[in-house]
């Protein structure tokens, strides 16, 4: 389950910096790739999702060694990962606003 837009906003930001900068399409190594960490992190949101749904429907069907309360736990992590992304990307959509309306 990715957000809506994301992707749109990370090629813009792509586009953006290449304009900006003598940067190469490729990432120095040793430097961490903005897109990829952004794309690791949506991709740990939406595992955890999937597993915290996935366990919650082995509860309802009765399977042995499912726990309420650790279900419980999952997915409320689940639902504060999502929090937290959607978090993280209004904080970026706020930053890049910020940088677009800046007088040159």
């Amino acid at each position: 389950m990715a957000i809506q837009g994301i992707e749109s906003m990370i090629q813009q930001l792509q586009q953006t910096a290449l304009q900006a900068g003598n940067q190469s399409s490729k990432a120095n190594e040793g430097h961490a790739d903005f897109a990829a960490e952004m794309r690791s992190a949506l991709d740990k949101i939406s595992e955890t999702q999937t597993s915290a749904r996935q366990q919650a429907q082995d509860f309802e069907l009765g399977k042995p060694g499912i726990a309420l309360n650790d279900v419980m736990v999952d997915l409320q992590k689940s639902s504060i990962s999502m929090q937290m992304g959607i978090q993280v990307r209004n904080k970026l959509v706020s930053a890049y606003s910020d940088i677009m309306n800046m007088q040159l």
